[in-house]
């Protein structure tokens, strides 16, 4: 075994992809729509008004029907549920909240009948502090007693003080005081979500068992949460004002982070532990590809460092965060063809890219773009090369709820006090789903749910769309078929953004393959040429798919030499047979 100075992500090294060949067939995690499952807030079985694994079974047609190849599920390990599940008290355990090990097993079965893989939340960084592993660390226990980070106190003028000046993601010091040990412990997160320490090769080994018991049980893959924060520079210096405007002291980003994300040693990669190839398309364990993400807000040339190397490998892919983080309803399409062509021109040859417009953590992106541009974005994220992710409702175009200060559950939200919660709250973009019009928008029979339901659940919900001509779900669903189709798997890519208000997104795959989505990002109606832009000699196209607010209709022929498009509104154009 080698001398790992930083054994960071080893522990997902067993399931992860080397580079990818232009003849290379393209595996499930590259043609599957992913569908992020935050499970208390999807469907409550029970009435208790939480949501839980048997609702999510009870929604397995639905989630066949809309076409995805994957789900991913928020955490559901036993849990104190101070964090809503990212505090983890033991990595191989059911929360009773959410059901149990049977109910688990029921769920792959209902998902692996039909077709659709299981990706599972993995949390390396910390546990609770409830987990077993912490109280042996705080009685000082071998062999527990490093696998956490205690530092000794500094003392100013014979105070003690913390180590260092570090901050919590969570808002104030990333460091708490334990009598016992007479030491204080990081936590990233929340004071009850002691850091795990990554330089003790027995924590290495306890979470490659954790992957191990997981995919024993039949588990797809799994999204490696905040990977930024596995490592920290073991010399403790103070980190520097990032002199950000307008910030609290206790503020994580009042800090500049150089000592305590995406270190060095979270990149080095030289991974010597069994590496669980028995997992990989071996019958004999389930079968398939093991599919790894990894979860960070890095810099993009730091980012890419995930994929890994020519000689080491990374993630499948790191999360691409780009359309959540940089642009919105303000953005134009010069910048969001910037913005784009950015990913494609960093991400390593031979990779494969992601997009991703919301999830769990984020304000929804109905409510950041208007609902009147969600099928447009999602245009733009069906037709760009990769795998699209997808996060619970945006299917439906569900926006934020308010919610208010005496509601709110999320601990960046509480901890940043009554004056700021609307800002750092994730409550909000959690709200339960809104299944039709009856009590609690149907995700529960409990008139009390344990966040509020949208108030407008009465007007806007699936079942109402669902009887609809036309609706968000139904372009979804039919964006979703694209992802089947070879041009839109391996067709070539071009952008243009022949204006400011006007983007197109071209995918061409010889020998006459064209799909166009054409998108008016802008405040007025266009009216617009395409002629110049196009591969191919048609002057008539037909319409795959068209946004709500959109003129066209599905099927309907258009002259590419005068293309009209209302404010915010879409079109998928192609010179191909419908695919059914």
């Amino acid at each position: 075994m080698a001398n790992i100075r930083y054994p960071l992500i080893a522990l997902a090294q067993c399931i992860l992809l080397h580079s990818i060949s232009a003849d290379t067939p393209l595996d499930w995690w590259q043609t599957s729509v992913i569908y992020q499952i935050y499970p208390r807030s999807f469907k409550d079985s029970n009435g208790d008004g939480i949501g839980d694994l048997n609702g999510i079974i009870q929604k397995a047609d639905y989630l066949k029907d809309l076409g995805v190849g994957a789900i991913w599920i928020s955490p559901f390990f036993k849990s104190p549920m101070i964090d809503n599940g990212y505090d983890i008290s033991d990595f191989r355990a059911i929360e009773p909240t959410f059901g149990t090990m049977e109910d688990f097993i029921r769920l792959r079965e209902a998902f692996h009948s039909r077709g659709i893989r299981i990706i599972m939340d993995f949390v390396p960084n910390h546990s609770s502090d409830e987990h077993e592993w912490f109280q042996k660390s705080v009685q000082n226990i071998a062999p527990y007693s490093d696998y956490y980070v205690w530092v000794d106190a500094k003392y100013v003028n014979g105070t003690r003080t913390p180590p260092s000046n570090w901050l919590s993601y969570f808002e104030g010091s990333a460091w708490t005081w334990n009598e016992n040990r007479q030491k204080y412990y990081l936590h990233q997160y929340h004071p009850k979500q002691p850091d795990l320490n990554y330089r003790n090769p027995a924590v290495m080994k306890e979470m490659q068992e954790v992957l191990r018991f997981w995919l024993d049980l039949g588990v797809d893959g799994f999204r490696v949460d905040t990977v930024f924060t596995l490592v920290e520079d073991d010399r403790y210096l103070d980190e520097p004002r990032s002199y950000a405007e307008g910030l609290e002291p206790t503020n994580v980003d009042y800090l500049r982070h150089d000592y305590t994300r995406d270190q060095p040693g979270t990149y080095d990669l030289v991974y010597r532990y069994e590496r669980l190839d028995e997992y990989q398309k071996s019958s004999n364990k389930s079968g398939g590809t093991r599919f790894v993400a990894t979860e960070d807000y890095a810099p993009l040339d730091e980012k890419m460092r995930y994929y890994g190397n020519a000689t080491h490998a990374g993630a499948h892919f790191p999360f691409n965060f780009l359309l959540i983080t940089e642009v919105d309803r303000e953005t134009n399409a010069f910048l969001f063809k910037e913005v784009i062509d950015s990913w494609y021109a960093k991400m390593p040859a031979g990779r494969w890219a992601n997009w991703v417009i919301g999830n769990h953590d984020r304000p929804r992106a109905a409510t950041r773009f208007g609902r009147d541009m969600l099928d447009s974005v999602h245009m733009i994220q069906f037709l760009l090369p990769g795998t699209v992710i997808s996060y619970m409702g945006d299917e439906i175009g569900m926006q934020n709820p308010y919610i208010r200060w005496s509601e709110t559950v999320d601990p960046p939200g509480i901890n940043s006090g009554k004056r700021l919660f609307l800002i750092y709250s994730r409550d909000p973009q959690r709200a339960p789903f809104l299944w039709d019009d009856s009590v609690s928008a149907g995700f529960s029979t409990n008139r009390t749910t344990w966040l509020p339901v949208h108030p407008n659940y009465w007007d806007f919900n699936f079942e109402k769309q669902k009887k609809s001509a036309k609706s968000h779900h139904s372009v979804y669903k039919r964006l979703v078929r694209l992802k089947s189709v070879p041009t839109i798997q391996r067709g070539s890519l071009k952008i243009y953004a022949p204006s400011k208000n006007i983007l197109v997104v071209e995918r061409f795959l010889e020998p006459n393959s064209l799909f166009l989505g054409v998108v008016n990002v802008g405040s007025f109606y266009e009216a617009f040429d395409m002629t110049k832009l196009l591969r191919v000699p048609e002057i008539k196209l037909s319409v795959y798919a068209s946004s709500m607010n959109s003129e066209y209709s599905d099927n309907e022929v258009v002259d590419v030499a005068a293309v009209k498009l209302r404010p915010k509104a879409g079109v998928v154009l192609t010179n191909q047979k419908i695919p059914s």
